[in-house]
């Protein structure tokens, strides 16, 4: 009986070595019959093509496909369905779980590097802008002509990812998240066909692409309302080293002023990181003003009177896009140099407006940050990102307008936390990944299945974080 069981087990590792076999070998002359350039698991760019961001991921994709038109998107997809193989697109490859690899072995790649235009019309201020730029190019296209967009501060995010799952940055209280400003999505779906889809059209999906777009289709190009760029812009940073208490008392200040009349116009964050000896945080203001500076100091200075004296200030008046450039903290052509990578864990959470976080907690993390923070011999840093707070345009967006269900925050906080040296392996006394879909989603969840179900009832388009058919 073992011998026979052994036997049968044996059996079926061959025969899915060999289905893998002749799935691969499909798969490659599939593509190539249809003229798409591909790297496969051997070719030569292939570790390079399959390298994900965050270096505790090593995924192996099938294939990467490196499409140059629309149609050749759609002919990917329809090869994936037909060999049922899992389709994802990438459009910059910065997920912080690697789900522009698929999140798994052995998924289509759709990366969207070729599809990199930007048009904007000049009369109405809409962007045509396709799936494979990235968030600095954006910025700098669309500068240019006088115009920007609301986004992240990482010049090599990819706009695909970016837009489909919100778009946060420092000018989102002045003009919302970056899926607020699409007025039209052109995707391809799991039957392969490419469609523009409007409120007006497809109501039901042009709600679901607003916060979950890689689980029905890829979206080669969104049209997006840009907005006049200031006429000028100052990012200020206000920087101590500070104990658990100070630490504290700063992080109360900023909660209760961000409850007070503060501009649309403000953004902020609090960064903390290691301090210079145990005990101590090094306490951040950092923030971007979107008007002229003189009205700069006034608005801050009840904040900053109940924060320590002598801080270590640094004001900077320029350009909107200068001030894009400063919060990147690097050059915006992401074409002029190559990526970098890292190997970190990283988690974030949301406050909500309704139940602002108690001094017990906030001094609980303090004194935490304070001490094991010191200790640990990771990298990290924690964000705590101002995002809504009197006169927030993305709390303004009803709760269920999209299907980004996070429209009542106070805070979004990351906790970030590198390997030593930014390299592999993360060591195990890291943190611990966890996360969910539902908790993400939130009651958005059950509607999103059901749209699942209509528009890609096989689950061609999977990964960790997809909704589930």
């Amino acid at each position: 009986m073992l011998v026979a069981t052994y036997l049968l087990s044996s059996l079926v590792t061959v025969l899915s070595a060999l289905s893998y076999t002749v799935a691969q070998g499909d798969l490659k002359a599939s593509l190539i019959s249809q003229g798409i350039n591909a790297s496969f698991p051997g070719d030569p760019t292939y570790a390079v093509d399959s390298s994900a961001f965050n270096l505790r991921f090593s995924f192996k994709p099938a294939a990467i496909a490196f499409p140059r038109t629309v149609k050749e998107v759609s002919e990917v997809v329809k090869i994936g369905a037909g060999l049922k193989v899992t389709v994802v697109a990438r459009s910059g490859g910065h997920s912080y779980i690697a789900n522009g690899l698929g999140g798994r072995d052995g998924a289509l790649i759709i990366d969207l590097q070729h599809l990199g235009n930007v048009t904007v019309d000049a009369g109405t201020g809409t962007a045509i802008i396709e799936s494979g730029n990235r968030l600095g190019d954006i910025a700098t296209a669309l500068a240019n002509v006088g115009r920007a967009l609301p986004h992240g501060v990482c010049p090599y995010v990819g706009i695909g990812g970016h837009a489909s799952f919100g778009g946060f940055g420092f000018s989102s209280r002045m003009w919302g998240l970056t899926l607020d400003t699409i007025v039209a999505v052109n995707t391809v779906l799991a039957n392969g066909t490419a469609i523009r889809i409007t409120a007006q059209n497809y109501p039901d999906l042009f709600w679901a692409l607003r916060g979950s777009a890689s689980s029905f289709g890829v979206t080669t190009s969104i049209e997006v309302k840009t907005f006049p760029a200031p006429p000028s812009a100052t990012i200020f940073q206000y920087e101590w080293d500070l104990d658990a208490n100070a630490t504290a008392q700063g992080i109360e200040a900023f909660q209760s002023f961000v409850q007070t009349d503060i501009p649309p116009y403000l953004g902020g964050e609090i960064n903390f990181s290691r301090g210079p000896t145990a005990g101590t945080v090094t306490f951040s203001l950092l923030g971007g003003w979107y008007a002229p500076v003189e009205g700069l100091n006034a608005t801050l200075a009840p904040l900053l009177s109940q924060l320590p004296d002598n801080p270590r200030a640094t004001l900077q008046t320029g350009s909107y896009l200068n001030s894009v450039t400063i919060l990147a903290g690097e050059p915006l052509d992401t074409k002029s140099h190559p990526d970098t990578h890292d190997t970190f864990y990283a988690k974030s959470l949301m406050t909500p407006e309704s139940s602002p976080i108690s001094k017990k907690a906030i001094l609980a993390y303090a004194t935490y940050m304070a001490n094991e923070g010191f200790a640990s011999k990771t990298e990290w840093f924690t964000q705590l990102e101002l995002y809504g707070g009197r006169n927030s345009a993305i709390n303004a967006v009803a709760p269920d307008a999209t299907a980004f269900a996070h429209r009542s925050s106070t805070f979004t906080i990351q906790f970030y936390a590198s390997a030593p040296g930014k390299v592999p392996p993360f060591p195990a006394y890291g943190f611990t990944f966890m996360d969910g879909r539902q908790r993400y989603y939130g009651t958005h969840y059950p509607r999103l299945r059901d749209l699942k179900d209509k528009y890609d009832p096989k689950d061609l388009f999977q990964f960790p974080t997809a909704i589930d058919e």
